[in-house]
C-alpha cells in the first residue's frame, strides 16, 4: 500500500513539474520597450533557440538577419541588423519584447510579431486570398520565445 501511494506521488509530482505555466499572448505586459516577466516558468534552452532561429518552418530569423555563429545555416538575410553581439546590446527583457511584438518597440518595423494573436491587418488564409477561419495562433510558442532569448543572449561581441 505504501509503495503504491509513493509511486502515485512520484507520478503526480513528475506530471506537475513537466507542465510549465505560460503567459498567454494577450496577457504579456510591455513596460518601457521591455517584457520583464518570462513567458514560461521553464528557463530558455539556447540550443533549441538556435534551432528556431535557423529553421525555416519556425522562427527563420536568418531570412532577415545575419548570424556569424550560424555559418552552417545557408542564406542569411540583409534586411535586419546583424545579430552578432545582440546579447551585449539588449537586455533579456528587451530581446523578449522584440520577439513578442517588435512593433511595440520599434514603430514601423517590418519584423513580424512572433507571440501575438491579433489584432492583425488583413491576414490571409495561406495563399487562398481568403480570410482565415477563427483566431490565428502565435507564430512561436512561449517556450520557443524563451529559447530564442536564451540563444540570443549567447551572441556576445
Amino acid at each position: 500500500m505504501k509503495r503504491a501511494m509513493l509511486s502515485m506521488a512520484i507520478l503526480v509530482a513528475g506530471t506537475v513539474s513537466a507542465t510549465s505555466a505560460e503567459i498567454a499572448p494577450e496577457d504579456v505586459v510591455f513596460k518601457d520597450g521591455a517584457v520583464e516577466t518570462p513567458l514560461t516558468d521553464k528557463p530558455g534552452d539556447p540550443a533549441n533557440g538556435r534551432k528556431v532561429v535557423g529553421t525555416k518552418k519556425l522562427g527563420n530569423c536568418v531570412a532577415c538577419h545575419q548570424v556569424s555563429e550560424m555559418s552552417d545555416v545557408p542564406f542569411h538575410g540583409e534586411i535586419g541588423p546583424s545579430l552578432d553581439g545582440v546579447g551585449d546590446r539588449y537586455t533579456e527583457a528587451e530581446l523578449r519584447a522584440l520577439l513578442v511584438d517588435a512593433k511595440k518597440v520599434f514603430d514601423g518595423t517590418i519584423m513580424p510579431s512572433f507571440y501575438k494573436t491579433g489584432p492583425y491587418i488583413r491576414p490571409g488564409k495561406a495563399f487562398t486570398g481568403k480570410a482565415p477561419d477563427g483566431p490565428l495562433p502565435p507564430l512561436l510558442t512561449a517556450q520557443q520565445i524563451e529559447d530564442v532569448v536564451a540563444y540570443l543572449k549567447t551572441l556576445k561581441e
